[in-house]
């Protein structure tokens, strides 16, 4: 006979629901990689053909000074005006590009480590219309709305990093947007961040705010917190001279990369997704050997992301079935090259947070993570096609981060969690699990609470005032930006930067 174990009360029951879980059942940096939509025949021919347009048609409209890098590195001209890359040369960046490291926070805390086969969803994007909180319309994003998205999500636990999402469309100076984008990302979040420099000049200057934020001259280098987003490769095939100069600039100044290709399927590379895949992919080993030609094993994220685009119409797809298997197809061709891969996801069309949005974000945003993209960007807040940011789209994503890492963790298959003890203690005792030890052990180890899905029964909700996820959300988003108002810069840096720097808000 089973001894019978003493249960508790209910009032001990509902405090165990409402307390913090002992063990975080889904925290970031879940390991992908169980889907898998090429096959390893596919994967080769992908590769195969990407090396042959490395190494037949090469890259156009090179800039002079990695012209020279390129050909001291290996690579051939071809007389008219391409630069060929053989595959010796590809392999040898892939072999000696770097596998893994460190995104820093200013917090070392919030650090997070890139590469292998670990999953982090985190920003992207350049939205020029914000969701409006109060009338839900949408409108030019502000600078103002730029600190509010960035303190916002600096609540987020499922935001590993954050590159800026909007563009402040009301300075219209390039140096200014930069320099206060920079100071709202510092200012806000002491998360691993990111941001995009429209001009390689104006690199230097805003590293010297990094430096006062990190205690001094020369210290944001020897433990940079914040990477640039570039796109050295204008589709099809060839090189963008501003972003190249931006290159060499970062890496001048210690700024690991995302070096991202965005080719659109059907319009600037094939429409078939076999041969969009093997453009891109060539595409984004220029980058790397480009990278390797200045500066062999700079860290640099593979950032390889398929984009699509409706044949009929031309508009932007970012909520496609389409999408979806090509980003992951992405993330595992970059994984099987032992590459840090970034791909995007997330990238609803809807306007409104309705059944759309979560179905094209639900769908892209799962599938990214099982192929085991190491950091997926566009995957919170994004809305309209990229157009569009909406702070209640934050918080809702954030949720939906947690089951996806709770999918991925999968099952855990021991003894204790077999049950079989558990299992004879129900059928001879109760005849039920509920209030069981064996089951409040997985409550709190191995269960995820939403706390903006509704999972009431039609009558509660009805009473509680039949609340929709987007009125819950705006709800909450109110209420983080009403208490949550940090300064993560002391009061002499923010004199420094305010001294040094044309700062406009804040």
């Amino acid at each position: 006979m089973v001894e019978k174990v003493k249960r508790g009360g209910r009032k001990e029951r509902l405090a165990k629901r409402a307390a913090k879980p002992a063990v975080d059942p889904c925290p970031p940096g879940q390991v992908g990689g169980a889907y898998k939509p090429l096959s390893a025949a596919e994967l080769e021919a992908i590769y195969d053909t990407a090396l042959k347009l490395l190494e037949n048609l090469g890259l156009g409209e090179v800039p002079d000074r990695l012209h020279v890098d390129l050909l001291a590195a290996g690579a051939i001209c071809n007389g008219a005006g391409r630069v060929l890359f053989p595959p010796v040369l590809v392999e040898q960046a892939i072999d000696q590009a770097a596998k893994t490291f460190v995104l820093h926070g200013r917090d070392s805390a919030r650090s997070i480590e890139v590469g292998g086969n670990r999953v982090h969803f985190g920003t992207g994007g350049a939205a020029v219309q914000t969701l409006d909180i109060e009338d839900q319309s949408y409108r030019p994003s502000t600078l103002e709305d730029l600190h509010n998205f960035t303190r916002l999500q600096d609540t987020l636990p499922n935001v590993s990093w954050y590159t800026r999402c909007c563009v402040a469309t009301d300075v219209p100076d390039n140096y200014d947007l930069d320099v206060n984008t920079a100071y709202a990302l510092l200012k806000n979040t002491t998360k691993p961040v990111a941001t995009s420099f429209t001009r390689a000049e104006y690199v230097a200057p805003i590293v010297e705010m990094l430096d006062i934020a990190a205690g001094g001259p020369g210290e944001f280098a020897k433990r940079p917190f914040l990477k640039a987003h570039i796109s050295p490769i204008i589709s099809p095939m060839r090189f963008g001279e501003d972003a190249v100069d931006v290159v060499y600039e970062c890496i001048k100044q210690n700024i690991p990369m995302s070096c991202i290709t965005a080719a659109q399927a059907g319009a600037t590379a094939p429409a078939t997704l076999a041969g969009f895949l093997a453009q891109s992919l060539a595409e984004t080993l220029a980058s790397l050997v480009m990278v390797h030609a200045i500066q062999p094993g700079f860290p640099m994220i593979f950032s390889n992301w398929p984009l699509v685009i409706d044949l009929r119409t031309g508009a932007f797809s970012g909520g496609s079935g389409e999408t979806a298997v090509l980003n992951a197809a992405s993330a595992q061709l970059s994984n099987w090259l032992g590459l840090p891969s970034g791909v995007a996801c997330s990238m609803t069309d809807a306007k409104a947070i309705d059944a759309q949005y979560g179905m094209e974000k639900g769908l892209t945003s799962l599938a990214a993570a099982l192929a085991g993209g190491n950091l997926i960007y566009e995957s919170s807040g994004m809305t309209a096609s990229l157009l569009g940011a909406s702070f209640e789209a934050f918080v809702l994503d954030d949720e939906m981060h947690s089951h996806t890492y709770r999918a991925l963790r999968g099952i855990e298959v021991s003894p204790d969690n077999l049950g079989y003890e558990a299992i004879i203690e129900a059928v001879t005792g109760d005849g039920h699990f509920l209030g069981g030890q064996h089951t409040f052990a997985a409550m709190e180890r191995d269960y995820f609470y939403p706390t903006l899905a509704n999972r009431e029964q039609p009558r509660n909700w009805g009473e509680n005032g039949s609340l929709d996820a987007w009125s819950v959300a705006r709800t909450r988003v109110r209420t983080i930006l009403d208490t949550h108002q940090p300064s993560y810069l002391s009061a002499e840096q923010d004199a420094a930067i305010k001294e040094k720097f044309k700062i406009l808000y804040g």
